[in-house]
């Protein structure tokens, strides 16, 4: 039995260079894999892809030709378009955060909330324990995008995750489930765009800036770093800040204010 598994084995994947490459895998001969690669079944790798040691490329996932994917990469369910960037511990096409309200407490339950019941402690009765929903959709990446080391593209529920050609992303930054980006948007260190966002065309979005879900930005908005953007933005090219985020100058007058104000009570007080 042992050495029929290993011929079956043998069958279905193939080693090269110190990479694992499935049977049904096709491989670019201009690629170049490092050792510790994984190449899953009915994956595509274009022409002069680079894949740094210990990537994976899923079950179907396609990556374009001269896309560089950097150590310890993950891409499930997604396309990468050619002339990409990834860098080091990316994470694309993972399930998003989506749970709704379901069995209460004490109702029949599967075996693994029962589990997990057990392991966490026990849930009053008439608790509504959250139940996941189906994350099926994937992540589409345009051409020339560029993905910073630690970065999470979650694939989509009811629509594709899309990231369009030319975006580049900092390190840490979180997208979440069908978020949509468009051309040629910048987004620095640890943004954070929520389930459902839109990102019109060249949007900039300053460091820890964040993005509520189901909310739409429009095309050329420049969010300032720290801010958190709660409602739809509507016109083209406005820069917003603060928490939550409105036009920079009507934000920067409220800030001037309050420090007055916060100077005329500390005089008051002496």
């Amino acid at each position: 039995a042992i050495a029929h598994m290993r011929r079956s084995w043998s069958r279905a994947w193939r080693w090269v260079d110190g990479a694992t490459i499935h049977a049904t895998a096709r491989v670019h001969p201009s690629a170049r894999l490092a050792p510790g690669v994984v190449v899953e079944a009915r994956a595509r790798v274009g022409a002069g892809v680079v894949l740094g040691p210990g990537a994976v490329v899923g079950s179907s996932v396609s990556v374009g030709a001269g896309t560089s994917v950097g150590p310890h990469t993950s891409l499930q369910h997604c396309s990468i378009g050619g002339g990409c960037t990834l860098h080091a511990g990316v994470r694309i096409g993972a399930d998003g955060f989506g749970f709704v309200p379901g069995t209460p407490a004490g109702a029949e339950q599967s075996r693994e909330s029962q589990r997990l019941e057990r392991s966490v402690g026990s849930v009053l009765e008439g608790d509504v324990l959250p139940v996941k929903k189906p994350q099926r959709r994937r992540v589409v990446v345009g051409r020339d995008v560029e993905v910073g080391a630690g970065s999470c593209i979650d694939r989509g529920s009811w629509r594709d995750t899309s990231i369009g050609a030319h975006t580049k992303m900092d390190n840490l930054v979180q997208v979440g489930h069908n978020v949509v980006i468009g051309v040629g948007c910048l987004l620095c260190a640890d943004v954070a765009l929520g389930g459902s966002a839109t990102l019109g065309d060249y949007c900039v979005l300053g460091g820890k800036a964040a993005v509520a879900d189901h909310v739409s930005v429009a095309a050329g908005t420049r969010v300032a770093a720290c801010s958190g953007v709660t409602s739809h933005v509507d016109s083209p090219g406005t820069t917003i800040a603060g928490l939550p985020a409105r036009p920079i100058a009507l934000w920067r007058r409220e800030v001037a204010w309050a420090r007055r104000a916060a100077a005329r009570e500390a005089g008051g007080a002496r």
